[in-house]
């Protein structure tokens, strides 16, 4: 609703608000297509996506027009959906496997919160909505598994809750023993914290990631911690989101079959994670060729 309600306000309205709907012909949409500018001003080019979601705005527009009697004829089914041109996807930015040893020593000095929150990023690659969304209900601490069916999100008037990116979104993700110890003691500490918290405590839910008042962390609290710590330990900076791709990289490196990885990202597609991680699982082939290489070299040079 957010993106649907940006594109009227940035899009639609400063293009064709001064006309009446039984108005506008098919041309006035070709040329709205061909002159949509970005609303911040930049030089920057739209990205086609943006106007391809642009013009599906406006058709479902004009056809609640249609549905309603307002207008006979939808002008914008005459005219094509803008084709979305593939665009180069870039190199994502991750901690290599010393990096993220550096990075787990570092955040041992940070509040407990946080270095579960850091822990569940990388070691569950979850999206920054995902683990704010978390509450202890998802939370299966005897089967080493968490359940990720909602995420938390800046909307226009503050957080929301909605559901997951995707379908494959909503699912379990497993964890290592190791992780599941450390749940356990932060479920301790959570606890402690919200007997002392008392008549402050006004969440009903139990956010994993909460405030005094047990209510969830602001979506953009995890950002501006993230990027204060990391220039406090001296820790190479890279997104917060990063972290995912960082948790994806490490299991290609690893050698684990990128169908557990679509599965374990939420990826809706196959050819999303080929898209983003293309690189790293090219280099992880060749490796793995490079052993096939060596396996037969040997093999060769026994026959002879």
């Amino acid at each position: 609703m957010n993106n649907y309600l940006s594109h009227i306000k940035n899009h639609i309205l400063p293009a064709l608000g001064h006309m009446r709907i039984d108005q506008i012909k098919p041309v006035h949409i070709v040329n709205f297509l061909g002159q949509i500018k970005r609303a911040d001003g930049k030089k920057k080019p739209l990205a086609t996506r943006t106007i391809e979601n642009a013009y599906l705005t406006i058709r479902n527009i004009l056809q609640r027009a249609v549905e309603w009697r307002i207008i006979k004829f939808n002008p914008a089914s005459a005219v094509k959906k803008p084709k979305s041109k593939k665009e180069a996807v870039k190199e994502v930015q991750v901690y290599d496997e010393k990096e993220v040893e550096a990075l787990f020593r570092a955040v041992q000095n940070e509040s407990f919160h946080w270095r579960i929150f850091t822990t569940l990023a990388i070691a569950a690659g979850l999206r920054r909505g995902e683990l704010l969304g978390l509450e202890w209900s998802n939370v299966d601490l005897e089967n080493g598994v968490i359940r990720i069916n909602k995420a938390i999100v800046k909307g226009r008037k503050g957080s929301v809750e909605k559901s997951p990116k995707t379908k494959k979104s909503n699912q379990l993700v497993s964890l290592p023993n190791s992780i599941i110890a450390e749940l356990k003691l932060y479920r301790r500490h959570w606890l402690k914290q919200k007997l002392q918290a008392g008549e402050l405590w006004k969440e009903e839910k139990e956010y994993l990631f909460c405030n005094i008042d047990g209510r969830h962390f602001y979506p953009t609290t995890p950002t501006t911690w993230w990027r204060r710590f990391t220039k406090r330990a001296g820790i190479r900076y890279i997104r917060l989101h990063d972290l995912r791709h960082t948790s994806a990289t490490l299991l290609i490196n690893q050698g684990v079959h990128s169908k557990i990885i679509v599965e374990r990202l939420g990826h809706s597609d196959i050819r999303v994670t080929m898209d983003i991680y293309g690189h790293a699982l090219q280099k992880a082939d060749l490796e793995a060729t490079n052993k096939l290489d060596h396996l037969f070299t040997n093999t060769s040079s026994q026959i002879k």
